[in-house]
């Protein structure tokens, strides 16, 4: 494949075009890393030199220079942050373009809008795939892992979890973009419960689930995600029954109260702009300018720590005329295998996706993972990459409130 990633020089997608190109990597014929800097784009493509890459120079608001960027490329990988408000601009020029397209995802809005041209797309023989990453993206697929094990549906539950070990730090590090953590907790969010979509307040729906060691006890919370609006709507899990779908999130408990409190001082209305001495920013890239500050003026302060992740789906059901609940969850810990990565699981969650999709001829129509990758090949490359992927990991619930 023939490939443009565009922000492609940014945190997830330099990562992504890393794997792309590693040694146990394949179907990848080149990749031009298109960014609005060409010189961070420029020392990406130096750093891998791989003969596959070229670096370019693109603004994707300039709608002619990212067409002629589209043309004679096989797949076009969207990594611009979901707020720049450009989502909408280039799943379109890649239609026009008939170039296959994937996004790490649209936070539920622009989800539901690209997914609303499945038929155009179909019709045009063109492909899309929506929210591949990690969350969304391996999310989805342990989704349809859960789904496949039992015969009625009725409730899957989605979880995401993060713990650091080691001293704690002085400076507040985003887990992944400050626009997209902000959103997480402002926003209100959507979950399917008793078979509809519902409304729910931002960070609401508070539960413990003890999780075998090191987790312990742990709360989440529902926040905005695209899991909702696709997974419990998909073939194979639709037809099931299902009555609840949910999303929830875990971040360690320092970070959780930061950006609470972020959020409680007037960060959540982070695209509002504000006018400061005369000038209008957005809280947003304000926050967003100033942690980066600290954490470079700070970085000699920031203690050594590990981590581990955890992505897990619970379906509850029935299999084999029994009531059964089963889960599947994918995990990682800190590893020098990830050390030139932001965030190992999204970038290369995308990655094997793109690869998957070169193994067969594309499928046309605006999809979701669940729907168009199956799960032994997917979780199969997760182990590859040192992911840990476990069935029925042992569970108890605490109190929700």
């Amino acid at each position: 494949m023939k490939i443009l990633v565009l922000g492609g020089a940014g945190g997830m997608a330099s990562g992504t075009v890393r794997d792309l190109v590693a040694p146990y990597s394949r179907n990848v014929i080149d990749i031009v890393v298109a960014d609005t800097s060409f010189q961070k784009a420029d020392a990406l493509v130096t750093e891998l030199g791989d003969t596959r890459l070229g670096a370019r120079m693109l603004d994707v608001s300039d709608r002619r220079a990212l067409r002629d960027a589209l043309e004679g490329r096989d797949l076009c990988i969207n990594a611009v942050p979901t707020f720049a408000g450009h989502q909408m601009a280039i799943f379109e020029a890649c239609f026009d373009a008939r170039v296959a397209y994937v996004d790490f995802g649209g936070m539920g809005v622009f989800t539901v809008r690209q997914k609303a041209h499945h038929a155009r797309w179909q019709e045009a023989g063109v492909t899309a795939v929506l929210g591949l990453g990690a969350d969304p993206g391996v999310s989805n697929v342990i989704c349809k892992a859960v789904a496949e094990r039992l015969d009625r549906i009725d409730a899957i539950n989605l979880y995401w979890a993060a713990k650091k070990f080691g001293a704690e730090s002085p400076v507040l590090e985003p887990p992944y973009a400050v626009s997209t953590v902000l959103a997480e907790y402002a926003n209100p969010s959507q979950q399917f419960i008793g078979g509809e979509l519902r409304e729910m307040p931002p960070r609401s729906g508070r539960e413990v689930l003890h999780l075998p060691d090191p987790f312990g006890p742990t709360e989440f919370m529902f926040t905005q995600h695209s899991e909702p609006l696709t997974v419990p709507f998909a073939d194979g899990i639709r037809e099931k029954g299902i009555r609840e779908f949910t999303w929830k999130l875990h971040l360690p408990d320092r970070e959780h109260e930061a950006w609470t409190g972020l959020v409680k001082a007037g960060f959540g209305g982070f695209d509002d702009p504000l006018t400061v001495d005369g000038v209008a920013v957005t809280p947003g890239r304000f926050l967003d300018a100033l942690i980066r500050r600290n954490v470079e003026r700070n970085s000699h302060s920031i203690p050594e720590t590990t981590s581990q992740e955890l992505h897990l789906a619970v379906g509850h059901g029935e299999a084999n005329g029994c009531p059964t609940t089963v889960n599947c969850a994918v995990m990682s810990r800190s590893d020098p295998f990830y050390a030139k990565y932001l965030d190992a699981g999204t970038s290369m969650g995308l990655s094997i996706g793109v690869q998957l999709m070169g193994d067969a001829p594309l499928r046309p129509g605006v999809w979701g993972p669940e729907e168009y990758f199956e799960v032994s090949p997917f979780l199969q490359e997760l182990k590859r990459r040192r992911f840990i992927v476990v069935n029925d990991l042992p569970l108890g619930r605490g109190d929700i409130r």
